[in-house]
Order: structure tokens, then sequence, then C-alpha cells
């Protein structure tokens, strides 16, 4: 091999050998930091746009969790008004039965038609409640709330906004307003009751239905979230060994090159 002083190839072949390894080495050493696997687009551009897709379905996965649960929630407030309705007709049947009772005086029963029409009060009052703004009751069983539950909106269940007026009117008449007169009869009574227990049993159902879909949703983020680690983060241990290889590499190819460099030195020591 010819003994030159304005070329020096092996210095060059051992420049650029040193440059991949250090641009080896920082990526390497990006990778560990941010912990991603892709730190540019030219990483993996393809794998990119696949994260980039994925990361958008979980956080509208993330988002239909959210309001499904909002909806279990409407549910659960609306049973609960369902309940104290049933304890309010369970407490004017008794009041009924009272009243009915031979040995009470006209001043007795007057006293228990002022409590039946307290109760009637509060009967009307909670056809009126609210959730967040939004009627837990409807004007009749046909009203309807629509929970979509999937991530991309393309499915969807309906929840009732129980029909309660309906259910409870033979008790808030105006027509039944007072026991003492056997206006109210008891089966006006166990008819309402009757009523209030199927819009419980229905609403029970619906909860029941939201349940399995937060379920199905937690699970399918789950599975997203995986499919996307494989994508986008650094397995940690495999990039320890390259990190480890990368730095050998760099600090052979930095001796190395200091080696070529002298090399040109041999030409001086034929001039002397």
């Amino acid at each position: 091999m010819s003994v030159v002083i304005n070329t020096n190839t092996a210095a060059s072949n051992a420049a650029y050998n040193l440059s991949i390894s250090n641009s080896l080495l920082q990526k390497s050493l990006a990778r560990l930091s941010s912990g991603s696997k892709i730190t540019s687009p030219a990483d993996d551009a393809g794998g990119l746009a696949v994260s980039m897709r994925m990361t958008a379905a979980i956080r509208r996965t993330d988002a239909t969790i959210t309001n499904v649960s909002n909806a279990v929630s409407f549910l659960q407030t609306q049973d609960g008004v369902l309940k104290t309705v049933g304890d309010i007709l369970n407490r004017i049947a008794e009041l009924g039965t009272l009243a009915r009772d031979v040995t009470k005086s006209a001043e007795d029963k007057q006293n228990y038609d002022k409590e039946f029409e307290s109760l009637k009060t509060q009967l009307n009052n909670l056809v009126q409640s609210k959730f967040n703004g939004v009627n837990l009751f409807g004007t009749d069983a046909n009203s309807k709330l629509t929970v979509y539950t999937s991530e991309d909106g393309s499915l969807s269940q309906t929840i009732s906004q129980a029909g309660l007026a309906d259910a409870i009117s033979s008790i808030t008449s105006a027509a039944n307003n007072a026991l003492s007169t056997n206006a109210l009869s008891a089966e006006d009574i166990d008819a309402a009751i009757t009523e209030v227990a199927k819009l419980r049993a229905q609403n029970g159902g619906e909860t029941s239905n939201l349940n399995f879909t937060l379920s199905v949703l937690s699970i399918n983020r789950t599975n997203l979230e995986a499919a996307n680690s494989r994508i986008v983060d650094v397995d940690v241990a495999e990039e320890s060994t390259r990190l480890a290889r990368y730095s050998i590499l760099v600090q052979a190819g930095t001796a190395m090159l200091a080696q070529a460099n002298a090399s040109s030195q041999v030409a001086l020591r034929l001039l002397q």
C-alpha cells in the first residue's frame, strides 16, 4: 500500500465508522432516557402512524368509559328516588289501612289525611328530580336517553327516563285527596306500588347492561394499550445491551481514528 500525505483513507474510514457508531449510541441513549422506541418519525414511520391512531382510540375509550359511568350514576340516582317513592307508597298504604279503623275518630282520620297530603306533595316533588340538570323522569314511558357504548360511536344503548308521573297518577290525582272518605282504594295503592316496582326492575336491567359495557370497554382499553406499547415502548433490557455495544464501538472507533491519523507520520520518517 502506498505511503501518501494528502489522502488518509484509513482515517476517513475510521471517521465514517465512528460517526455511525456515535449516531447509534445517541439513538440508544435517547430511547432509554425517553422510554420510547420511536424517538423520531424516521425510526418507524409506519409504526408511528399506527401508534397515533391507537393513542387516539385509547383516549376516546377513556372518554366513553367516563360517559357510561356517568350514565350508571344517573340510573343509580334514579333508582334511589324510586326506592324513596316506594317507601312513601308503603306509608300511604299503611295510612289507608289505619284510616279504616272503626275505633278512629273523625279527628284522627283528618290527621291521617294531613300526612297523606304531605306525602302526595313529596311524591310530586320527586317526579321533578334532576341529575346534573337532566330530568330523571320523563313525561311518559317512552322518554329515553341514548348512551354511546363504543369509542367510535357505532354502538349505543338507551336508558329510560322512567315515567314516574304516570306510575303514581292514581295516588297524586286530585280526586284522591282524602283517606278518611275511602276515596283512595287499596287497589289504587297496590297498582302504584306495582308500577314503581316495574320501573325499578327496568332500571336494574339497564344498570346491569351498562356495567357489562364498562367491563368490555376496560378490556378493550387494556388490549389497545398493550398493542400500542409493543410499537412504541422500548425494551430496556434489549436496548441496554445495544447501548453497551455502541459505547464500546465508539471508544474503539475513537482509538482507531487516532491511530489512523498518526499513521501519516510514517511519511515524515522517510523524509528525515
